[in-house]
């Protein structure tokens, strides 16, 4: 099956496609300061990808203690991040995430907007880290895994209203896939593993006062 097929119907037409939950919304600086720590970025990455784990488990995976994880889970579901996925008792209970992806925006406040870059800067620092160890390591993959993996890099001239629709169409044809192979681990064809794409889009010179967005230095034509 690819990425674009859906599986039948009963009736033998496609299936509609699952209506994908809410991404939750990160707007004030005291819920982003509190994500802002490593092993709690660490245990909702892990999380979300491995699904309900305990305290123990989740540990073993990402090398910190039980009693440092259960710590850091407690302070992740006081902000609504992480909850009891039901049954076990004390750091044998597991816990599992409250939603797949968030969103950081500051909406012009100040407060926020520091603490949206300072976290923004840790999950980035982390996917990069992944991406130097991809580097370093990919000889070790198969061909055909070293063949299908990307790393381009484009330019384009675009408005900022350009620019945020192309966002939201790559969000659009992504995350359906995303969300539905972390949720759901049958949807998962066999030799699949974890995938990770990173998409950056920035403006890379400011646009001149009363150019109509054109960038500083550019002429009329």
């Amino acid at each position: 099956m690819s990425l674009d097929d859906a599986p039948p119907g009963p009736s033998g037409s496609p299936s509609p496609k699952p209506e994908l939950p809410e991404l939750r919304q990160i707007t004030d600086a005291q819920t982003m300061r509190a994500l802002s720590h490593p092993v709690r970025i660490a245990l909702i990455e892990t999380l979300g990808l491995e699904g309900p784990l305990t305290a123990t488990e989740v540990g073993e995976l990402i090398g910190e203690s039980p009693t440092t994880c259960s710590f850091h889970l407690r302070q992740l579901a006081k902000y609504g991040f992480v909850e009891e996925a039901g049954g076990g008792k004390g750091r044998a209970r597991p816990w599992r995430m409250t939603s797949i992806g968030q969103q950081i925006s500051a909406h012009g406040d100040p407060e926020a907007e520091l603490a949206a870059g300072a976290l923004v800067r840790m999950f980035r620092e982390r996917h990069l880290a992944r991406y130097r160890t991809w580097m370093e390591t990919k000889a070790a993959y198969p061909r055909e895994w070293r063949e299908a993996a990307g790393d381009s890099e484009y330019i384009f001239y675009l408005t900022a209203e350009e620019l945020e629709q192309l966002n939201q169409k790559l969000l659009d044809m992504l995350r359906p896939v995303a969300v539905q192979r972390l949720t759901d681990p049958s949807q998962r064809p066999p030799g699949s593993v974890p995938v990770e794409m990173l998409i950056f889009s920035y403006p890379i010179s400011l646009p001149e006062p009363g150019s109509g967005g054109r960038p500083a230095g550019q002429g009329a034509g």
